[in-house]
């Protein structure tokens, strides 16, 4: 006689009792690999992955919540935007690198000026006469070193500012003569001596002497 389960005797409930008992131990196990396998496509860390799968030997709870928090897209899904956004880039660049950045003309890569607006695009090398970029430093068909890599910003020249001219002398000064000195407010004014000539002064009495 077969193991009842939950208390059930009768042999076919019993088998159907049995059958989904066992169905739910194997989705259980699905659900396992199933996590293992998802995280492996989709988290780059193997730690992550390994606490993923250790999340999902809790029956059914760990595998929902790693089906939450699980990231958004797979890693070659990823990796396929990024190749797809440096090709945009790339060939966003080569757009403008076939167009004049003056006029947005189509020009060629061996014009060395704009046919439309006539703006200067790139310079002879003076070795093999070939179109190069005046950015680059050496020409990259002979090897030739070019000036346009070397130059350097020079030193801004400092202004200094010319000094002041003195103050404008005097008039007095100017003209030759010295100032006359200034006096103070409570000195009086020195009267000059009287000078007179002796034939001007009168003769004494001759009563007195």
């Amino acid at each position: 006689m077969s193991l009842a389960i939950f208390g059930i005797t009768n042999s076919a409930l019993n088998l159907v009792a049995t059958l989904f008992v066992l169905m739910l131990v194997v989705l259980w196990l699905a659900l396992i690999v199933y996590t293992y396998l998802d995280a492996r496509r989709r988290i780059s860390d193997p730690f992550l992955i390994a606490c993923a799968t250790v999340a999902s030997f809790f029956p059914y709870i760990g595998t929902a919540v790693y089906a939450i928090v699980r990231p958004p897209e797979f890693l070659e899904d990823a990796h396929e935007r990024e190749l797809e956004i440096k090709a945009a880039e790339l060939k966003v660049r080569q757009l403008r690198e076939q167009t004049c950045p003056n006029c947005e003309y189509p020009v060629e890569k061996n014009y060395l000026r704009c046919p439309n607006c006539q703006r200067r695009l790139k310079d002879p090398c003076p070795s093999c006469s070939k179109p190069v970029d005046p950015r680059w430093g050496v020409c990259p068909y002979c090897e030739t070193a070019l000036s346009g890599g070397e130059r350097k910003r020079r030193p801004k020249k400092q202004v200094r500012r010319k000094k002041t001219a003195a103050p404008a002398q005097s008039a007095s000064e100017s003209a030759g003569g010295k100032e006359p000195p200034r006096r103070s407010a409570g000195e009086p004014p020195k009267s000059k001596p009287d000078q007179r000539s002796p034939s001007r002064e009168p003769d004494p009495d001759p009563r007195q002497a």
